[in-house]
C-alpha cells in the first residue's frame, strides 16, 4: 500500500524502527527529568536574583515574577540549541531533536519548540498526548509545526555533536 502523501528523502531517513524505539516513553521520562533540572536551576537562581535586587535597589526582584519561564526557556534554548541537540533529560534518555531538513536546531527554534509545547498542552492536552500514537515518526503537534522529530541519539546515522 502506498502513502498518498509524497515522502521526501529527508523524511524517509527516519523510517528506521531503531531510531524511534521507545521514543514516546523516553520523551515522557525526559520531560520529568528536565522539570527536576529546571527546579534545581530555579533554586540556584533565587539567591542570585536576591543579590541582583539589592544591587538594583529592588528593581531586580521583579525577575521573581517570571523566574520559572525565564529559567526554563534559557535551559531549553541552551541545551536544545546546543551541540547535543537535546535537553539534559533527553540526553540521559538517549534522545536528540533533529529537523527533517537536516539543519541543526538553533536556540530560537528550541524556544519556539518549548513555547508551542506549553501552549499545545495547555489548550489541547488530551489531543496532543494522543497525537503521538497516530502520527508518523511518533511526532507531537509542536514537532509537526516545526518540522522536527525526536530520535534515539545512539541510533541516529548523522552525528549531531
Amino acid at each position: 500500500m502506498t502513502n498518498s502523501i509524497p515522502m521526501t528523502h529527508n523524511e524517509a531517513r527516519f523510517d528506521n524502527a531503531a531510531l524511534l524505539d521507545s521514543v514516546r516513553t523516553r520523551r515522557t521520562i525526559a520531560f520529568f527529568i528536565d522539570y527536576f533540572f529546571v527546579f534545581i536551576l530555579c533554586i540556584v537562581a533565587i539567591p542570585l536574583i536576591a543579590i541582583f535586587g539589592f544591587a538594583t535597589f529592588g528593581a531586580g526582584w521583579l525577575l521573581y515574577t517570571i523566574l520559572v519561564p525565564l529559567v526554563a526557556l534559557t535551559y531549553i534554548a541552551w541545551t536544545v540549541g546546543g551541540p547535543n541537540q537535546g535537553t539534559w533529560g533527553m540526553q540521559i534518555m538517549d534522545l536528540c531533536l533533529v529537523r527533517y531538513d537536516g539543519e541543526r536546531l538553533d536556540w530560537l527554534t528550541g524556544i519556539v519548540h518549548a513555547v508551542l509545547f506549553w501552549v499545545a498542552h495547555t489548550v489541547l492536552t488530551p489531543a496532543v498526548a494522543l497525537l503521538a500514537l497516530f502520527t508518523r515518526h511518533k511526532r507531537l503537534l509542536h514537532d509537526i509545526v516545526l518540522g522536527t522529530v525526536a530520535v534515539r541519539k545512539s541510533q541516529f546515522d548523522v552525528k549531531v555533536d
